[in-house]
């Protein structure tokens, strides 16, 4: 067989390997709007190392409203955990960017909500983009100090992946069922985590220049996240219309846990009294 032959049967073959790369029942998802909230965009982003799974019965419950729902897979998730190791947060931000400019292409409003780093990416593009409000669930202002954060990159050469958490995957969950349909990569990769930090310090910078409305939600069940994260967020924010929410009964994944009814309640409430102001 000559070299060019063998060329274009790699192509394809590694063709194929990219096409299959996606988590059954992980893939994005965009949910058409009807009547008269149809010209409402929702896009619902995740969460660090998860995939739209996690949001996608929020998004179900928004669509079911009647608005036009986008859930859109951050660059490096919900295909394999080497994927996440190259990508930055820059591009998980110019993942919401692209859900955003869909959205805006069939729509007169866009409301970006996002669950634990998919609140983090909302409220940081919401600095910079005509969004229309927010709502930020389970989010995170900073990570635990650690002199090891600008080691990351290096280290993750020698130590590429860390454990999520002390004790069993399902613990922190009251649900365990819906733990088990849950998605996500099973170890955190070491330099996401020192992404992830460089990603909090934009957001930080950018609340102050947030100025829509924002309805932040969290569990006092959450034990992934510091109870403190949603005060220090609030307290930072530039808008003068701010809510602060707590819910019990859920861990960390309030948009799967039994929390859910509530979360999407408040959220769609939210949403409704917002754009129709």
């Amino acid at each position: 067989m000559s070299t060019g032959s063998l060329f274009f049967l790699n192509l394809f073959f590694t063709t194929e390997v990219i096409l299959s790369q996606i988590i059954p029942t992980a893939e994005p998802f965009f949910f058409a709007g009807k009547d008269a909230n149809a010209k409402i965009g929702c896009l619902v982003t995740h969460g660090f190392t998860g995939a739209p799974k996690e949001v996608r019965w929020l998004g179900e419950y928004l669509n079911q409203q009647g608005y036009t729902v986008c859930g859109i897979r951050l660059n490096g998730h919900a295909t394999k955990p080497a994927d996440m190791v190259r990508s930055r947060w820059q591009d998980w931000l110019l993942s919401v960017e692209d859900g955003y400019n869909l959205l805006r292409s069939c729509t007169d409003q866009v409301f970006l909500l996002g669950l634990s780093m998919g609140g983090v990416l909302s409220l940081t593009a919401a600095s910079t983009l005509p969004v229309q409000g927010v709502v930020a669930m389970s989010t995170p202002y900073q990570l635990p100090d650690s002199k090891l954060f600008p080691l990351t990159s290096p280290l993750s050469w020698f130590f590429p992946y860390m454990p999520k958490a002390r004790g069993a995957p399902d613990a922190g969950w009251f649900d365990k069922a819906a733990f088990k349909q849950h998605v996500a990569y099973p170890k955190n990769p070491v330099r996401s985590a020192g992404e992830l930090n460089k990603l909090l310090a934009e957001m930080r910078k950018a609340l102050p220049l947030v100025k829509v409305p924002v309805l932040l939600i969290h569990s006092r069940n959450d034990n992934y996240v510091f109870r403190e994260s949603m005060e220090k967020i609030h307290a930072n924010l530039g808008s003068t219309d701010k809510q602060m929410m707590w819910v019990e009964g859920g861990g960390h994944v309030i948009t799967e846990e039994p929390t859910h009814t509530v979360v999407f309640k408040a959220a769609a409430d939210f949403i409704n009294r917002v754009a129709m102001a």
